[in-house]
């Protein structure tokens, strides 16, 4: 039977590149994007190249757009073979929403920690989670996680991405072993991608080594084993990331600010 498998942010840079990778081995791929335009256009050319995918449209700075999205997804599956938490920001020109919390945040933590815990039934115990990380990573406030302080565009991003991790860890120790391997993946620094080139100024590496592995984290045999482990594409191997990421105590403070933003914003 055909896999099935959503790649959230896959309209541009390595969320497209591995949703392409995807469809060209033979993958169902969920396409999802904020902006309707180009939702169609990628669409229609993974389409053309013979693929089979759906798209999805909604904004993850905006949890009732989170919710939706896993909503329309349960509507028309009964099951979900992987999910690649790929969506990302790290320099935007409006970084606080108007309730005061940190899109930054939003989009690169509490959303993909949501819409896979929306998706867990779905994804069962041979699914998979692979969330997409970064090896910049810092010491998190759980302060600017409930928008309480304002951070820079890299502290942001550095945090976002170490938090993702931490609550990777948390899920699947909570668990125990009866959902998906959940698994964190720094595809690769320094990738070509649009987010590259707006926040660095350079053109950056090819994307399609970091499509591979997040493709291999979905799908190979090799991270049949890796729940709750960190993969470091800059080394090519299973890694070590912040120490605040294996302190149970730690990734329990993150998860509660975490589930304190989705009261506020969807009770």
């Amino acid at each position: 039977m055909q896999k099935t498998i959503l790649v959230t942010g896959s309209t541009d840079g390595i969320g497209l590149e591995t949703a392409r990778m995807l469809v060209l081995k033979g993958y169902r791929v969920l396409l999802h994007g904020r902006n309707a335009v180009k939702l169609v256009q990628v669409e229609k050319m993974l389409v053309a190249e013979g693929g089979v995918v759906e798209s999805y449209l909604a904004d993850l700075s905006n949890l009732s757009e989170v919710n939706n999205l896993a909503r329309e997804v349960i509507k028309r599956h009964q099951k979900l073979d992987a999910l690649v938490n790929n969506a990302g920001v790290l320099k935007i020109p409006s970084p606080i929403t108007p309730e005061g919390m940190d899109k930054r945040f939003l989009v690169n933590s509490v959303a993909p920690y949501l819409l896979t815990k929306l998706l867990l039934p779905l994804l069962g115990n041979k699914g998979r989670v692979v969330n997409v990380s970064s090896a910049a990573q810092a010491p998190v406030s759980t302060k600017a996680i409930l928008g309480e302080i304002e951070l820079s565009h890299n502290s942001a991003y550095a945090q976002s991405k170490l938090a993702l991790i931490m609550w990777s860890n948390d899920m699947v120790q909570k668990l125990k072993g009866s959902g998906p391997i959940i698994v964190s993946v720094n595809p690769k620094s320094l990738l070509g991608s649009k987010m590259v080139r707006e926040s660095y100024g350079i053109s950056g590496s090819d994307l399609s080594v970091g499509a591979d592995i997040l493709c291999r984290a979905a799908l190979s045999d090799e991270f049949a084993q890796a729940s709750g482990k960190y993969f470091d594409n800059d080394t090519g191997y299973f890694a070590t990331p912040h120490p605040d990421a294996l302190n149970s105590s730690m990734c329990k403070e993150v998860v509660d600010a975490i589930e304190e933003v989705i009261f506020k914003l969807t009770a």
